[in-house]
């Protein structure tokens, strides 16, 4: 009898939905002082080795069928078992992007689920490095790993964080390759427009704007957050403002530092004038035709270019192609470099963790995500998946892909699946 088969009997067959119901409680229930709930809790335990030795037994000693009825759905297992058929192998590592993935403003109160954490923490137990891949700094992302994983895990030597969407990496348990500053590698030339517009990107800004939005605490990525809750219409207007502010200054930056940019008329130092707003026009001109929505915000802001991206000097559009806009509604604008990007550091985090022969699981809801997507599926190195709310691109790349979609705060449900593809390929 064939594997499909054989869980087609399996799920028709036995109360799998009570036994994932005995495995979840006997997972998850909180830790109690009570006798009473303790003896309920054993009694559960008991129940669920019961039905899984019936399983096994009724099955020839396939205990892998009595694990995998007990942690999945019928159809998490059937889409296991389909992407199994399709890549005849198992994931050997997880890259996870955190806010709006792991968890949801929206659906789990911005804390990652009890049973996520539970699952994470099963499959590192079963031997899966996991590759944190966010945008945030790298303190905050170390907090709530230690608060949600345990610093035993944090600290096991298979656990990696990308931070600042790919300027680091840091891999605790690795010795010199710990931490690796991946921004260091940058040219200087690059390194200088980025340290211009750290210097100035509150200093200068229009007292308002001043006031409502703050700079993120990061290492290299010039990133910045409302002073409102993520989401609100609030937040919404102050990062369009910040964004269009935020594009201007990264032209004048650019137009100050690029060599020879006074051959076409720009005084590299003269950042009061006229020059000014010529620059900062080319930058909006640029990221308007590299990315729509940026387009849409500069057009709600009055900020539409007036001139188009073939007039702007071929040295400023150079340095452009380098650096990087970010636009995240209601969230954040910022500016990182187009050479470090998620994907960059996440070939380093294989790299330090020893995986040679990557076949991954990405999940993520943004267009930074999608690249790291791209990638895997690219170079035949894995599989991805996103949330149902995540950008219409990102939707786009996993629907024409594995079609591997969930509901927000639901990511366990991938989780589930990517154990059972990895028992499929074991047995």
């Amino acid at each position: 009898m064939d594997r499909y088969d054989l869980l087609y009997r399996l799920y028709e067959g036995y109360e799998t939905d009570t036994l994932r119901d005995l495995q979840n409680f006997v997972d998850l229930f909180p830790p109690v002082d009570s006798r009473v709930a303790l003896d309920y809790w054993e009694d559960a335990s008991d129940e669920l080795d019961a039905r899984k030795r019936e399983i096994t037994a009724a099955f020839d000693g396939r205990g892998t069928l009595a694990e995998i009825a007990a942690r999945a759905t019928r159809e998490q297992t059937f889409t296991a078992l389909d992407l199994h058929s399709k890549y005849g192998r198992s994931v050997n590592a997880l890259v996870l992007d955190v806010d709006e993935t792991l968890r949801s403003a929206g659906r789990t109160d911005n804390e990652i689920p009890r049973e996520t954490l539970h699952l994470l923490t099963e499959m590192h137990e079963a031997g899966l490095p996991i590759v944190i891949c966010t945008g945030q700094t790298l303190e905050n992302v170390k907090g709530f790993a230690i608060q949600g994983l345990g610093t035993e895990l944090v600290h096991s030597g298979a656990l990696s964080i990308v931070y600042e969407a790919g300027t680091g990496v840091f891999t605790p348990g690795h010795g010199s390759d710990t931490k690796r500053l991946l921004y260091e590698t940058l040219d200087e030339d690059v390194q200088e427009v980025f340290s211009v517009v750290r210097s100035r990107v509150l200093t200068a800004a229009p007292e308002d704007l001043r006031r409502s939005v703050h700079l993120q605490g990061n290492e290299f990525n010039v990133t910045l957050k409302p002073n409102f809750d993520v989401g609100s219409d609030a937040a919404a207007a102050v990062i369009d403002e910040g964004l269009v502010y935020l594009v201007d200054l990264l032209g004048q930056a650019v137009a100050e530092t690029v060599e020879g940019i006074g051959e076409v008329g720009i005084e590299v130092r003269d950042v009061d004038g006229d020059d000014r707003g010529r620059a900062a026009n080319w930058a909006r001109a640029y990221y308007a035709d590299a990315d729509p929505e940026i387009a849409q915000v500069l057009d709600r802001e009055d900020a539409t270019p007036s001139c188009g991206v073939e007039e702007i000097p071929e040295s400023v559009r150079e340095r452009f192609d380098r650096i990087d806009v970010g636009y995240y509604h209601a969230d954040a604008a910022e500016i990182g470099s187009l050479d470090l990007d998620k994907p960059t550091g996440v070939r380093a985090a294989l790299d330090v963790l020893g995986i040679d022969d990557p076949f991954v699981t990405v999940m993520g809801d943004s267009k930074s995500d999608l690249r790291v997507m791209e990638w895997a599926e690219a170079a035949d190195a894995g599989i991805a998946a996103a949330p149902s709310h995540a950008s219409a691109s990102v939707l786009e790349h996993v629907r024409a892909t594995d079609e591997l979609v969930y509901e927000p705060g639901d990511a366990g449900s991938i989780l589930r699946t990517v154990s059972v593809l990895n028992r499929l390929n074991e047995w």
